[in-house]
């Protein structure tokens, strides 16, 4: 198995739990699954910058050969993002669910939930 189809793997697998937990109902599932979504972009951008191996991440006096620095600032720059938007959502969410008593996303609550509460 080649590092190549891993990381595609990775991607996919990533990307498809996301877009599954972001199209549920309840908040916090969107949450978690835009989060994995940022994690497959995370994961695509260290792959278009071209997967290498054994080779010095900054340039070095005679070798020819070293890794693409702009997909790791990409990704580190990408990193401090989604931790913010993270924090944001989360909140907002919070917000909503306070404001509201549900955790649905469009802040009605599900029938099935009332009747089992009480």
């Amino acid at each position: 198995m080649s590092l190549e189809f891993l990381i595609a793997s990775a991607i996919g697998v990533l990307t498809a739990g996301g877009v599954y937990l972001a199209l549920r109902g309840r908040t916090f599932q969107v949450v978690l699954g835009l989060t994995l979504l940022s994690y497959a972009v995370n994961l695509f951008l260290f792959a278009i910058g071209r997967l290498v191996i054994d080779r010095p991440p900054l340039f070095a006096k005679g070798l020819t050969d070293h890794a693409d620095p702009l997909p790791q600032a990409l990704v580190l720059t990408a990193i401090v993002i989604t931790f913010g938007m993270t924090a944001l959502v989360v909140i907002l969410s919070l917000r909503s669910f306070l404001e509201s008593g549900s955790d649905q996303v469009d802040g009605i609550a599900d029938p099935a939930d009332e009747g089992s509460a009480s």
